[in-house]
């Protein structure tokens, strides 16, 4: 095996090089297809000039809509949090509120007053504040 290790060095470069080139690619794409405000004619614009120029077009891109991608990820990651937490808080209030909810938290509680982790007093007062 005759290959020194300075082509080694090399040869991964290249590889990370390319790696690196094709993830700037993809996102560049994606970002230019997940925004609505560019019309179709310029994503059609903006897609043949990154396809024929590949580099100069992914660098231009990057210039002139570079800023804007960090803030449309931003708020693509907020919304997507505040979704989250909406779906959360819909399903903690109708879990607690519907009848198999409440069924399930009397069982819980008949079960704990049966191995008395409860004392009777507390049972009623659970259990109270489950049917209100």
């Amino acid at each position: 095996m005759n290959y020194p290790l300075l082509n080694i060095f090399l040869t991964t470069m290249w590889i990370f090089l390319w790696v690196l080139w094709f993830m700037l690619l993809f996102r560049v794409f994606a970002d230019l297809f997940r925004d609505d405000t560019v019309n179709g004619w310029g994503k059609a614009g903006w897609s043949v000039f990154v396809i024929i120029l590949p580099f100069l077009g992914v660098f231009v891109y990057l210039i002139v809509r570079g800023k804007g991608m960090g803030q449309r990820e931003i708020a693509k990651a907020q919304q997507a949090d505040q979704d989250f937490r909406a779906y959360v808080r819909e399903a903690a209030d109708t879990g607690t509120g519907s009848k198999a909810g409440t069924a399930d938290e009397l069982d819980r509680l008949a079960e704990l007053r049966r191995r008395d982790d409860i004392t009777q007093e507390e049972y009623e007062r659970a259990k109270a504040r489950v049917l209100a």
